[in-house]
């Protein structure tokens, strides 16, 4: 019996093979309907704090595996066994909240058929910039959140849904004293007012400065649980402030906004080598001068 590296990169070659030679359209399908229900499912926790959590998961499950794979270790392994059948059971119970939004989408006529477009950095910018500075101007206070890579469905389900397109009149509207979405924040993403009087966790007791009121702490709170990009307009001083993990950028003009805006959500466009490294150092010392100031 002839056994040895050539041997089993034969039998792999063969066996490969092999497999073509049974692939059909039926296969094909097959993978395609495999595919499908994984892309499903990703994109039902896509904007959510749940693909952390499925990615801790999935890295856990492979370290585990290829330990007990490559290490004779038999109670390990036996630990490996036991644990990942229980694992499978525990998804339905950790994913819950994320599971039943998907039901309710998907009960809902259309809802997987429509597209958006999304809106430019740019604009998205601009229109904050501008409603923030005549905001400041009439001492009209006001927090906007600007969502980016981790989701904020759990905060946008504690306030009122708009999907509205964004527009520097709307955000005036809701922010003007006395209206019923006047308290809480607004949630923008992809050029969408998505929800209106939004309630945000505050920040941690490490907060000591008392200037601050509940939107400038809820502000830093947000931006302490996800990436997202906070806003405020203070009520008392008409104040703009930016908060971004964690920490806040306090007293900017239209001017120092727009640039900290730009900094924090850098707009893909093709640009030479010079001008790429030109425009990181600009926005790298306007953004730990504005911090510092």
């Amino acid at each position: 019996m002839v056994s040895g590296p050539g041997c089993r990169e034969r039998n792999g070659l063969s066996e490969l093979t092999l497999y073509f030679q049974r692939f059909d359209w039926s296969s094909a399908l097959d993978i395609l309907l495999v595919a499908l229900v994984f892309y499903w499912l990703l994109r039902l926790i896509r904007g959510t704090q749940a693909i952390q959590l499925l990615r801790g998961a999935v890295i856990l499950a492979l370290v585990m595996i290829l330990a007990a794979s490559l290490f004779p270790l038999r109670a390990f392994r036996w630990l490996v066994d036991r644990a990942l059948p229980a694992l499978l059971v525990a998804i339905p119970v950790i994913f819950q909240p994320e599971l039943r939004r998907a039901l309710e989408r998907l009960g809902r006529t259309g809802a997987y058929l429509t597209t958006t477009r999304e809106s430019s950095i740019d604009e998205i910018i601009e229109v904050t910039c501008k409603a923030c500075v005549r905001l400041s101007e009439r001492r009209h206070g006001a927090l906007i959140v600007l969502e980016r890579s981790t989701g904020l469905e759990e905060h946008i389900e504690t306030g009122i849904q708009l999907n509205s397109r964004l527009s520097e009149e709307l955000l005036l509207t809701i922010f003007f004293p006395n209206t019923a979405l006047h308290d809480g924040a607004v949630v923008i993403r992809s050029g969408h007012l998505v929800a209106a009087a939004c309630v945000l966790p505050l920040a941690s007791g490490t907060v000591t400065d008392r200037q601050m009121g509940l939107r400038h702490r809820a502000a830093i709170g947000v931006t302490e649980e996800t990436d997202a990009v906070a806003v405020v307009v203070s009520e008392e001083t008409g104040a703009i402030s930016v908060a971004h993990n964690g920490r806040m950028i306090r007293r900017l003009d239209d001017k120092r906004l727009r640039k900290t805006l730009q900094a924090l959500f850098p707009a893909p466009r093709p640009r030479s080598l010079s001008n790429v490294v030109q425009n990181v150092r600009d926005r790298v010392e306007s953004a730990f001068g504005n911090q510092e100031q």
